[in-house]
């Protein structure tokens, strides 16, 4: 369940941002790794690992296999247009 009440950090925000590269372009878009992470922001490996973990508890991000890959869920504060 997301937490719509949620207030990410600015790294946070950051994580978030890579999630979603590539939705406006027709790329593929919504699963990220720690690494690509790290290697597409100037976050360390620690700060990655705190936001994706923190992303999760809220039920924004979920993991998909024990070998780290991640997908966005939903970023409650993005209205759907239907």
């Amino acid at each position: 369940m997301v937490n719509e009440n949620y207030e990410p950090n600015d790294r946070e925000e950051d994580v978030l941002k890579q999630f979603k590269e590539g939705r406006d372009s027709g790329d593929p878009w919504g699963r990220v790794n720690p690494l690509y992470l790290r290697e597409h922001s100037e976050l360390d490996k620690g700060q990655v690992e705190y936001a994706l973990r923190n992303l999760k508890n809220a039920g924004w991000v979920e993991q998909l296999n024990r070998g780290g890959l991640y997908e966005l869920v939903e970023d409650p504060r993005e209205e759907e247009d239907e």
